[in-house]
């Protein structure tokens, strides 16, 4: 982006954040389902589950668990997005001497801060039910940036949902794929406890392979190749949806 660009991206996401800091529910919502999930599973469920990680397990199931806390939160950047559509902001906008892609890139860095601060949220309980790492700072930082990469991946996704809605029921129920499908990988219970074709399913989804590269990041291990699985799956999915989504927003304003 030109230093135009980043100019009005720069205001218009300071117009979004403003409106999350007048409505902090909406993060406190994203925040409580991950950690209900925590609670279900570290107190109800988790005892009879055998992970063979020798690891307890919230740390065990706490990778898992961050994806479903940023899945849950692009939610919002669809609903938003289809408000301000429905609203008629993209026409005044159109009309205004301001860069056409800062009005998507407000919405996508506006996710991308609420989702930190739900992850932070997240995380801080798990501290509280007993989650340990010794991760250094420099796995932390591949830890935020994987998660950052995965949350830019899904915001995009949901952009192009925002722009293709009919309804408000439309533009957020795109998520509810998104949410449930750590729950068939690795990030709860380890893949070769399920039956054949789902393993292979589990095995091959993008999921396992981000999961896997967390776990281990937390855990001080070798990462192996999950890494650079997860990041091809994380920057393919970035850019096709990114090209998806930036082609239907002309289609639709042009």
């Amino acid at each position: 982006m030109t230093t135009y660009a980043l100019s009005d991206t720069r205001v218009l996401t300071g117009r979004s954040l403003r409106h999350i800091l007048r409505s902090p529910d909406t993060i406190i919502t994203t925040a409580i389902t991950p950690i209900a999930l925590m609670l279900l599973f570290v107190y109800v469920l988790g005892g009879a589950i055998r992970t063979g990680s020798g690891q307890s397990y919230i740390d065990y199931m706490l990778p898992g668990i961050l994806l479903i806390t940023i899945a849950s939160g692009i939610a919002y950047t669809a609903y938003r997005l289809f408000l301000d559509l429905q609203g008629g902001i993209f026409e005044r906008f159109q009309s205004m001497p301001i860069a056409r892609s800062s009005v998507l890139w407000a919405h996508v860095l506006t996710s991308l801060v609420a989702n930190v601060v739900s992850v932070a949220i997240v995380i801080g309980v798990a501290l509280i039910l007993g989650f340990r790492t010794g991760a250094s700072v420099g796995a932390w930082l591949a830890v935020a940036g994987i998660l950052i990469l995965f949350t830019l991946a899904l915001t995009w996704i949901a952009v192009l949902a925002g722009l293709s809605a009919k309804t408000v029921d439309g533009a957020s129920a795109f998520s509810y794929p998104l949410i449930f499908l750590p729950f068939i990988s690795s990030a709860f219970v380890p893949t070769d406890s399920m039956p054949g074709p789902v393993a292979w399913f589990a095995e091959n989804q993008p999921v396992t392979s981000i999961v896997d590269t967390l776990r281990a990041l937390f855990a001080q291990q070798p990462v192996g190749s999950d890494i650079w699985v997860a990041l091809a799956w994380l920057v393919g999915i970035l850019l096709v949806a990114y090209g998806f989504a930036i082609a239907k927003y002309r289609r639709k304003f042009n």
